[in-house]
C-alpha cells in the first residue's frame, strides 16, 4: 500500500497547502484527489514534487507492506 503522510507532513513544516503544491508542481486535482485517498500516482508526479519542495522521496511517499501479500 502506497501512503503520503510523508507529504503531509512535509506541507506542514513548509507552510504550503496541498492547493499551493498543486499549482507548483503542475498535476491536476485528480491526480491530488488520488493522492488523498493514498492511490497510486505516476512517478512523473512524485518525481515533480520532488523537484519543487527541494526534498527526497521518502519526505513524499512511503511503502506499507501488505499483510496478506504472499
Amino acid at each position: 500500500m502506497v501512503s503520503y503522510n510523508p507529504l503531509w507532513k512535509t506541507l506542514i513544516d513548509k507552510n504550503i497547502k496541498k492547493t499551493q503544491l498543486r499549482d507548483m508542481a503542475g498535476f491536476s486535482n485528480g491526480t491530488l484527489s488520488r493522492m488523498g485517498k493514498d492511490q497510486y500516482v505516476e512517478m512523473k508526479h512524485i518525481d515533480r514534487i520532488c523537484q519543487v519542495l527541494r526534498c527526497g522521496i521518502s519526505d513524499v511517499v512511503e511503502i506499507i507492506p501488505d499483510e496478506t501479500a504472499s
